[in-house]
């Protein structure tokens, strides 16, 4: 349920585009994954209309070697920021010199010079609640989601490390009020699982 902080990510990279083109390497176009993507790509969208999203699926959860090679097809065709989904995308970021964004936890010390931050995902609330429940005699089966929502703590944006001093202030400024509005739900970033279109 990642797709709060991935739509943040998505905002980031469409202000901070130049080429207007953005990639995402995916493992497989499944619900789960899609989310994340279709966040994305409406952040990007939400701040800069004219943007393009690239999309590629691996087809499956680990291999690198296609990942890196799927990011730099993007990065020839003009892609300067890369949504990495999967691991493989860093090595053709540093290689061809753009930026990218992690995902599930804080992956900028895998590359710290490329890495600006990625949506992370902490079980710790789902966990603990679950405990709570059972210790309480009062577990019934449910639908967990909202524990892996911003809002209840499950999910969050990884730290900018040293992008917070390169970044444009304006744009953590914005990236900082949406992530409390989305907080205190104010505003929602909608679910979307159905595939979506590269451009």
């Amino acid at each position: 349920w990642i797709h709060e902080p991935s739509y943040l990510c998505g905002v980031i990279a469409g202000r901070l585009t130049k080429s207007n083109t953005l990639g995402v390497v995916a493992a497989i176009p499944i619900g789960e994954v899609n989310r994340l993507v279709n966040a994305f790509k409406a952040g990007a969208l939400s701040v800069n209309p004219k943007v393009k999203v690239k999309i590629s699926y691996i087809g499956g959860w680990f291999d690198p070697p296609k990942a890196k090679e799927a990011a730099i097809a993007q990065i020839e065709a003009g892609a300067d920021l890369i949504f990495a989904e999967r691991f493989g995308v860093f090595e053709a970021a540093k290689e061809k010199g753009v930026l990218a964004f992690g995902n599930m936890s804080d992956q900028n010390a895998l590359a710290p010079s490329v890495v600006i931050t990625g949506p992370v995902w902490d079980m710790y609330p789902t966990i603990k609640f679950c405990i709570e429940m059972v210790q309480k005699k009062a577990w019934v089966s449910m639908d967990l989601g909202e524990w892996s929502m911003m809002a209840k703590g499950g999910a969050r944006l990884a730290p900018f490390h040293s992008f917070e001093k390169t970044l444009p202030a304006d744009v953590i400024k914005e990236v900082r009020d949406l992530e409390q509005k989305i907080l205190n739900g104010t505003f929602r970033v909608p679910v979307d699982e159905q595939k979506p279109v590269s451009d």
